[in-house]
């Protein structure tokens, strides 16, 4: 079938499921991981373009988190702030301590037990906004406490995305590799700190 056809009936497809889902008193998004699902690889029959949903799904999330912005300010986080900091913070490193654990019990290595338990710690920042979005919630306390909660997770993995990698040479070099890692850390750390600053600045 030709592609100018068959990507307007993709999307006609979600929106189907998606509304069908919302008759159900169910989330939309239910019914669109449905649609993703009917034409993944992983179904029987027809499997959609890779490359052309990985853009799609980029496209959607910037627009979300686009339009969260339109109505979230720095004032409504600092509104919550003895919330959500502590308490993103608390979260995550209990997630990654208990994610660490189980993965120590399994026999993975530490790196990787690491990433699993960062993996485990934080929530799906456009999966949550959506639902909150869908309901309203967005402009009430609990929703300014969740999405300031979110944007301190996302925060936190960013951070912790540029320091994996430093991390994982200081963990495989012997001593040497150690002490080389760690000014490795220590610098992508200051260097990311720099260019947040300097974001927020401008």
């Amino acid at each position: 079938m030709n592609r100018r056809v068959l990507n307007p009936l993709l999307l006609v497809l979600a929106f189907v499921l998606g509304a069908l889902a919302q008759r159900l008193r169910l989330s939309p998004l239910v019914g669109y991981l449905l649609a993703g699902v009917l034409v993944g690889p992983f179904t029987p029959g027809f499997v959609a373009d890779p490359a052309l949903a990985m853009e799609l799904s980029e496209i959607g999330v910037i627009l979300l988190m686009f339009g969260v912005g339109l109505h979230f300010s720095v004032e409504d986080l600092l509104e919550v702030k003895t919330i959500a900091i502590p308490g993103a913070l608390v979260q995550i490193t209990a997630a990654t301590v208990m994610g660490w654990g189980l993965a120590w019990f399994l026999g993975w290595p530490t790196l990787q037990g690491i990433v699993f338990g960062l993996a485990l710690s934080v929530a799906s920042t456009v999966v949550l906004l959506r639902a909150m979005e869908d309901r309203r919630l967005l402009e009430t306390r609990r929703g300014k406490i969740a999405v300031g909660w979110l944007i301190v997770e996302d925060l936190v993995m960013v951070v912790a995305l540029v320091l994996l990698p430093a991390l994982a040479e200081s963990m495989g070099g012997g001593e040497a590799g150690a002490r080389a890692g760690t000014g490795s850390v220590l610098g992508s750390l200051g260097w990311t700190l720099l260019k947040g600053s300097a974001f927020v600045a401008l």
